[in-house]
């Protein structure tokens, strides 16, 4: 696995992550039907908050993101990409790993919501997430903090 490092998202990150989510995104909305070239990138516009987000860098470039946006009764993990031609190489199940270490440590549940069909879900439910709710295109899953599970 390559070395990499969490910094603090500032807004001049924006465009950059979108470009990403852009095309991280596209195969699986393309299959479901639901691309489109300016809102996929608008949406995360819209929705980016730096101080709930991190870059993630490889060798000191940029290579992806993630964020943790709290809420009343858990986080939400949101804007979880990385650069396809880092996939499978460990660097997701690392940052995730970590982000949901503090969780445990501060005793909170994780929500997120999937796109149907992504690969991503094999990595959340390897990590303790399970099906909340779902529906044609997203899936909602939650992962209550280590001590808390169900085994």
């Amino acid at each position: 696995m390559a070395d990499w490092e969490l910094r603090p998202a500032s807004a001049v990150d924006v465009e950059a992550v979108a470009e990403l989510r852009a095309v991280v995104l596209r195969a699986d909305l393309e299959r479901l039907g639901r691309y489109d070239e300016c809102r996929v990138r608008q949406r995360l516009r819209e929705r980016f908050v730096p101080a709930h987000t991190w870059v993630i860098e490889v060798g000191g470039a940029f290579a992806g993101c993630v964020a943790l946006r709290p809420a009343e009764d858990a986080h939400w993990l949101e804007h979880f990409y990385l650069s396809p031609h880092l996939h499978g190489g460990g660097i997701g199940a690392a940052v995730l790993r970590e982000l949901l270490e503090r969780c445990d440590r501060d005793g909170i549940p994780v929500r997120l919501q999937v796109l149907q069909g992504s690969a991503a879900r094999r990595l959340y439910e390897r990590h303790g997430f399970t099906l909340e709710a779902e529906d044609p295109v997203d899936v909602f899953m939650v992962r209550e903090p280590a001590g808390q599970r169900s085994v």
